[in-house]
């Protein structure tokens, strides 16, 4: 695994990260509001989704 690979190793858990801790924010942000339970989980699963897709824009067209 060279250098380039380890950025990119980097940016794939940079993003993925993020998808979980930003839309599983929201989603228990809304569970607060609305006093549900299912956000949460649904807001995971979106962000899991969206930066799965992302990273697959990124490095999977090559």
């Amino acid at each position: 695994m060279g250098v380039k690979d380890e950025g990119a190793a980097w940016s794939i858990f940079g993003y993925l990260l993020s998808g979980l801790i930003f839309w599983g924010g929201v989603g228990w942000a809304l569970d607060q509001w609305l006093g549900t339970k299912y956000f949460l989980l649904g807001g995971l699963i979106l962000g899991a989704g969206a930066a799965i897709y992302l990273v697959w824009l990124r490095f999977g067209r090559e």
